[in-house]
């Protein structure tokens, strides 16, 4: 790393004293100072960090953009990370896992790194809405992640290369008269890499989005959305995405009612009840509660059911009228 200085970390990133007010905002833009380090473009070798004190809070990026990438047999996984983003290259322990796999980290672009160290974590005792902020930018990379992922789930690889396009214009783009400008060269193989397809695929589906006026390429390599945002499900697509199954029974309910039924046990044993028999009473009193859920969705799909049986018969009827057919209602004529 080079570049090493000090600063503000609220001039660096404002966006993280949002949630304090104005008398305490200048205090923490004096009292917050953290190290300032760059990285040129190339492999990051983030193993010289390993002798960090694992009790650093990690490092906020300021400017550049990087590329994580996680490698599992034959196949790559990337994630990119940009100014705003809290990464942290080391562990507190590394321990043994079960798949193996490599993480590979490269600098797309020169970056600029936060150190927020040990020393800053102490202050923030007395800043909780920095705290509060910096942990809300953690979420949003797992979102961003979760996002990532169900872009990779697509049936289609032009549909996935469209909707991440979009979805990295949420962050990057820009908007111009002709469309979302979306600066960052992006090559075949990494846009693969980013949706889960091959390279040749990704050619492929790019052509046929450039052709359909969704994407365009511009003479600098950048990319440019030329058509309309994706990702929100149409009305007729919305009613047939299944409902997913409950994981975890109602919280307030079950629970009410399973200090009910160990009551209800020990009241009938003289207050001696074993603790698997009221392990056993809890499993089954939780397991009436799901089939009277799967009962109320039969129920809701019953209903549903007959109300398309019903429409069915009057588009028949209208159909029969149509073609000048007697009603299965009315007696045909010289009956």
């Amino acid at each position: 790393m080079t570049e090493r200085h000090t600063t503000s970390l609220l001039e660096l990133d404002p966006d993280l004293g949002q949630l304090l007010p104005d008398e305490r905002l200048s205090t923490a833009k004096r009292d917050l100072r953290v190290a300032v380090r760059a990285v040129e473009t190339g492999p990051w070798e983030v193993e010289r960090l390993s002798g960090a004190s694992p009790d650093h809070l990690g490092l906020l990026m300021v400017e550049g953009i990087i590329a994580r990438e996680v490698l599992v047999s034959d196949t790559i996984s990337t994630e990119l990370l940009g100014p705003g983003d809290v990464v942290r290259p080391w562990r507190v322990q590394d321990g043994a896992t079960l798949l193996r796999h490599t993480v590979r980290w490269n600098v797309l672009t020169r970056s600029r790194f936060a150190l927020l160290d040990r020393r800053l974590s102490a202050e923030l005792g007395r800043y909780p809405e920095i705290g509060a902020a910096i942990v809300d930018r953690v979420n949003e990379r797992a979102l961003r992640l979760a996002l990532t992922q169900a872009i990779s789930q697509l049936n289609r690889v032009d549909r996935r290369l469209l909707a991440l396009f979009w979805h990295l214009a949420e962050r990057w783009g820009r908007m111009t008269a002709d469309g979302v400008a979306l600066p960052m060269t992006l090559s075949h193989r990494m846009l693969g890499q980013l949706v889960g397809a091959r390279r040749p695929t990704v050619s492929t589906a790019l052509s046929d989005l450039v052709r359909d006026g969704e994407l365009a390429r511009r003479d600098d390599g950048t990319w440019l959305l030329t058509g309309e945002p994706v990702g929100v499900p149409a009305p007729e697509l919305e009613r047939v995405i299944p409902m997913r199954r409950r994981l975890v029974p109602p919280e307030r309910p079950s629970r009410a009612r399973e200090r009910g039924t160990v009551v209800a046990l020990r009241a009938a044993n003289g207050g001696q009840v074993p603790d698997r028999l009221v392990e056993l009473g809890s499993v089954l009193q939780r397991m009436r509660e799901q089939c009277e859920l799967q009962v109320e969705e039969l129920r809701g799909v019953f209903v549903t059911s007959a109300q398309i049986a019903q429409r069915t018969a009057e588009l028949r009827e209208m159909c029969r009228q149509t073609r000048g057919e007697p009603s299965r209602s009315e007696p045909a004529a010289g009956a």
